[in-house]
């Protein structure tokens, strides 16, 4: 391929995939998109990174190459078993013109976690933290404007081997692409309506529900059309045991707010360890709230001040009204809460920059 070393192109050719990208530039070079029309989609970007690694051994070094379509065998164990996760990220200009990472030693560690949970080969942090690097520079052209929205980078880790036995893989591929995704809330953050779900539940102890793997979303996606053809938002899950404590917002972290105190449902192993819900957790904490992992009753939760939901694609979600059987409870006067604002802005403004980054969170690409 052009503009690839020979061992490049042996890697890439070794590798049964079908060459579908190709490469749009204006006459300077850069995207062509309209970044205020841009949305929360997938865009397709020039070039993606990819790795193997045989069962029992280590990874191979991984390379770059022009975006393109999978050969996968169909007996593959993530097209059977489900053997796989994936990790969420961002890369967006910063306000020193840098174009910079939140956090991406966390979402390393968690896809480590991950692994171990589902019988895959982890990948190593510096591999992992190298191979999103090399992706977004080599894609740099299609991070939006800073306030335009920013590069959602998608590091994937699968069983690629063929198997027929529920079993682990005989072999994995750890891959990374990119694309340029608009602001979650286009014209600024608006408050959601959201529906208790009785009939639904996410995940049970012992389960996978505390990892990112790819099987745990699918099941997901028919409560949340429900929810939203009756003109909800989302769903929010209750868990699987009692029936009464709160989890998670369709793919997304749970807070309330009362009297003053920050609560979030405590991390059991059902629910993802989000990496937005722990920064909001640090910054709180950093601004004197009290802030508690604990196991939050629906109830308490209604009579709540306020609730939010949070997570990479909204960073942070105020919630307008929720409803639980017959009773439907609206916060803040359907306005969008003042802690969840608060939390907003200033989560934000330490992902871009704009103000000092006490917690050596952002990354420079």
């Amino acid at each position: 391929m052009p503009g690839e070393s020979p061992a490049e192109s042996l890697k890439a050719e070794s590798f049964p995939l079908a060459l579908i990208g190709v490469r749009v530039l204006n006459r300077d070079g850069d995207s062509e998109l309209d970044w205020d029309s841009l949305t929360f989609s997938f865009t397709q970007t020039d070039r993606m990174y990819m790795a193997t690694c045989k069962q029992g051994e280590e990874w191979q070094s991984g390379f770059m190459q022009d975006f393109q379509n999978l050969s996968l065998s169909p007996a593959a164990g993530v097209i059977n078993y489900g053997q796989g996760l994936f990790e969420g990220m961002k890369a967006q200009y910063a306000e020193d013109g840098n174009v910079v990472l939140f956090r991406p030693s966390d979402n390393a560690r968690r896809s480590r976690e991950g692994a171990r949970r589902l019988g895959m080969p982890p990948v190593p942090e510096e591999m992992f933290l190298n191979a999103v690097k090399m992706t977004v520079k080599e894609n740099i052209r299609w991070v939006p404007p800073i306030g335009k929205g920013a590069l959602y980078v998608r590091p994937l880790l699968f069983g690629s081997g063929a198997i027929l036995g529920v079993a682990p893989a005989p072999e994995f591929t750890f891959l990374v692409y990119v694309s340029p995704v608009g602001p979650y809330f286009k014209g600024g953050i608006t408050p959601t309506s959201l529906r208790v779900s009785d009939e639904f539940h996410r995940a049970a102890p012992g389960g996978s529900g505390g990892v990112k793997a790819i099987g745990n979303y699918a099941p997901g996606m028919v409560p949340s059309k429900m929810a939203k053809k009756e003109g909800y938002s989302e769903i929010i899950y209750l868990d699987a045991v009692n029936h009464k404590y709160i989890e998670e917002v369709g793919a997304a972290n749970f807070f309330c707010v009362k009297n003053g105190i920050i609560s979030t449902p405590e991390l059991t192993g059902t629910i993802l360890p989000g990496v937005t819900r722990a920064s909001v957790m640090e910054l709180a904490e950093s601004k004197g709230y009290e802030v508690r992992e604990e196991k939050i009753d629906v109830d308490y939760a209604l009579d709540a001040d306020e609730c939010f939901c949070v997570g990479t694609a909204a960073v942070i979600s105020s919630i307008g009204t929720i409803e639980h059987g017959d009773r439907v409870v609206e916060y803040c006067g359907g306005e969008v809460g003042p802690v969840a604002m608060e939390m907003y802005d200033s989560l934000t403004a330490i992902q871009q920059r704009r103000v000092p980054d006490q917690f050596n969170w952002t990354v420079e690409v």
